[in-house]
């Protein structure tokens, strides 16, 4: 045996035992999830993550072994212990057996989806009328309708009173697909990405497709949700690709104080972090809103939709603004997918950009909310008043009350609700989405009482 076959096979055999540990840590981490499932401990340990880090940093000088290296694999094993321990109800998955219930003819109140019922302006439905008659019926550019975007940057730059170039903004299937786009073009096997809590679960399911490992920074209720900055200092690392943010926050409807975000963006600016900006609920904003678009920080990703202002949830329409750079890299993988968003949705969008009715729905979700704010009152739950968004965020304070059973249990009675695990470590806290009309909201409020009691 020559030299060459010698060190292929001691690979071998190392790569084999590496995959037997793999196993047994494997094994080892469904015990620790049924052991924290008894004890309604949340799977996401940030304390403890970080103690391992750190005796991996330090294995790493010891061994002379890169420590990048070292904690990309360690997020990779950690990813793994969590998938296998974690089971969230996401608000798809209620939305989902909802619809099924519905399907077998049951009457199901709607609060768990983040859906304004309100209807498109005219000028959409003309346009979708005309699709046929005005030829938008094509392929496009993967990056969007030309006239679309030109449109979308000079509403950004008004409002914002910025400089967005067209070649900035590329027009998405939603601002889901923006998400997604974003994260798997520029993040990579064991990268981190820095979130803070609660959270949109869909960030962390875009982070675990492409192995990156998602960093989770709690708030509190107590604290009003205002994360804590020097937390948030100390996980930043070299690791860190990406921060999210989100406000108006889903699910709990906190804008961040301006002073906050600017602290949050010199973070950034000085790790050289990418941010990432979830700012689709920015027209619901009852309280002043700050914009990561107010920012001259060039490592920025701003992501917005057609869903919930202009009401548009089934049109698919979303975008996303940031450099050149990122913007080419979302481009390509999006010409990969689905070569580019459906052409007479992007008309649709574009109607409703020039006649947006935007004054009047924000004013009916204000009142809604007001309704729900007025109702919880009268119920066991705390909360803070949402300052934007359509969502309430209550915590039941009834001793052993478990969100993931009780909003199983009011299903079977017709309303659905979203618990607050789905967005974290929230299991006492449920999701009230304000999308209905007031008379349903009601009818849904009250069997929220009486079950309550």
């Amino acid at each position: 045996m020559d030299e060459l076959e010698k060190l292929r096979g001691e690979i071998r055999e190392v790569t084999t035992e590496i995959m037997k540990y793999v196993k047994k840590r494997m094994e080892i981490a469904k015990q620790i999830g049924e052991i924290k499932r008894e004890k309604g401990l949340d799977v996401v340990d940030e304390k403890t993550e970080e103690e391992l880090r750190k005796s991996i940093m330090q294995l790493c000088s010891q061994i002379d072994l890169e420590t990048d290296v070292g904690i990309r694999l360690l997020n990779v094993l950690i990813n793994e212990s969590e998938r296998v321990q974690l089971k969230r109800k996401t608000p798809t998955a209620i939305f989902t057996k909802a619809k099924k219930l519905e399907r077998q003819g049951k009457k199901i109140i709607h609060l768990e989806v983040g859906e304004p019922d309100f209807v498109p302006s005219t000028a959409v439905k003309d346009t979708l009328t005309n699709v046929i008659e005005n030829g938008y019926y094509h392929y496009t550019e993967p990056r969007g309708v030309p006239k679309f975007r030109q449109a979308l940057v000079q509403s950004l730059n008004k409002k914002f009173n910025t400089s967005v170039k067209e070649e900035q903004v590329i027009v998405t299937v939603g601002g889901r697909f923006a998400v997604f786009l974003a994260i798997s073009s520029l993040v990579k096997l064991g990268d981190e990405i820095v979130v803070i809590e609660p959270y949109w679960p869909a960030f962390r399911e875009c982070a675990e497709l492409v192995n990156g490992k998602l960093r989770v920074l709690h708030t509190t209720l107590e604290d009003k949700w205002v994360p804590d900055i020097s937390k948030l200092e100390n996980m930043i690392n070299k690791n860190t690709r990406m921060l999210i943010i989100n406000y108006p926050n889903n699910p709990t409807g906190k804008i961040l104080d301006k002073k906050i975000l600017e602290k949050i963006v010199g973070i950034a600016n000085d790790n050289k972090v990418i941010i990432m900006s979830d700012e689709v609920y920015s027209d619901y904003s009852f309280n002043k809103f700050t914009s990561l678009h107010d920012y001259d920080y060039d490592n920025k990703i701003i992501i917005s939709s057609f869903s919930k202002g202009p009401a548009m949830t089934g049109f698919r329409v979303g975008y996303a603004v940031s450099n050149t750079d990122i913007i080419s890299k979302m481009v390509k993988l999006q010409a990969v997918a689905l070569t580019s968003v459906a052409e007479p949705m992007q008309y649709a969008a574009l109607s409703a950009l020039e006649n947006n009715k935007l004054k009047e729905n924000v004013e009916i979700m204000k009142k809604r909310l007001s309704l729900i704010s007025k109702r919880l009152k009268k119920m066991p739950v705390s909360f803070v008043e949402p300052e934007g968004a359509m969502y309430f965020f209550p915590r039941v304070e009834l001793k052993g009350f478990n969100a993931d059973q009780f909003t199983e249990k009011v299903l079977e009675q017709g309303l659905a609700l979203t618990p607050g695990s789905g967005f974290g470590n929230y299991p006492n806290f449920l999701r009230i989405s304000a999308g209905q009309p007031e008379n349903v909201i009601e009818e849904g409020l009250d069997i929220l009482q009486r079950s309550l009691k």
